[in-house]
């Protein structure tokens, strides 16, 4: 069996994923940079030191899924923190972020680019996360950190002075639906070594909003990384971010 900790962090190859997987190193553990496309991930995977290990992951991919698992297994024989960090904001990747914002309403979004949003920010984690769980349960302390957002929660959003409610719609209901899917996986494994919880980044600067988040991606990393690697005592269902509790 590996030595060392080893964490999985999906979408790892750029944004907030990219630099939980450093953040991770730096408290020393081994981390497996999942990307879709394997040549970044390995690319990603040099850049952040010989503690990292390039995976191919697509996490709407069902074969990929059970292929990144049982490469874990052959060669690292543990996974102790799975990171769900994977996530589009639109269906779309060549779609420009104008065009994403003004499709994302329910009433105007394409049903299928509201099914295509869901694989990813919702069936793939559930997939994922079933797909790891052998591992984790075998685990001193497993940990499974799903990257939420506080602009899906139904209760902020629910207040008609928050202006952010004029955007609520595909991308905010797929991660709304991610939180209970949290929640479902942290109340099923109660009473076990696992701990199951969901954090918010802040309106990080990445792709994912076209880079007009206001918060560095250390600063988005921070919450991620400290359930990742919390105690027995830590808390598991819940959903945070640097400031606290976040209404669901």
């Amino acid at each position: 069996m590996h030595a060392q900790r080893v964490a999985l962090v999906t979408g790892a190859n750029q944004g907030i994923g990219l630099q939980i997987a450093k953040d991770l190193v730096g408290h020393g553990l081994t981390v497996l940079v999942g990307a879709r496309d394997l040549e970044k991930g390995k690319a990603a995977a040099q850049d952040i030191g010989e503690s990292a290990h390039a995976i191919q992951l697509d996490v709407t991919d069902q074969a990929s899924i059970d292929a990144a698992a049982a490469h874990i297994r052959n060669r690292f024989s543990r996974l102790d923190v799975l990171m769900n960090n994977a996530g589009i904001s639109r269906a779309r990747p060549n779609q420009s972020f104008e065009v994403a914002v003004k499709t994302n309403l329910l009433i105007d979004a394409p049903i299928e680019d509201v099914r295509s949003v869901f694989e990813t920010n919702v069936f793939g984690v559930i997939a994922v996360t079933r797909a790891m769980l052998p591992l984790l349960r075998e685990a001193p302390a497993g940990r499974i950190v799903i990257t939420g957002s506080s602009g899906a929660s139904l209760s902020l959003n629910s207040d008609p002075s928050n202006a952010h409610r004029r955007m609520f719609g595909n991308y905010s209901v797929s991660k709304a639906a991610s939180h209970a899917v949290m929640l479902a996986f942290a109340l099923a494994l109660e009473g076990t070594r696992i701990k199951v919880n969901a954090a918010c980044p802040g309106f990080t600067s990445t792709a994912l909003n076209n880079f007009n988040g206001t918060r560095s991606l250390a600063e988005g990393a921070r919450e991620p990384v400290r359930f990742a690697l919390i105690g027995d005592d830590g808390p598991t269902g819940t959903f945070s971010d640097e400031n606290g509790a976040v209404p669901w």
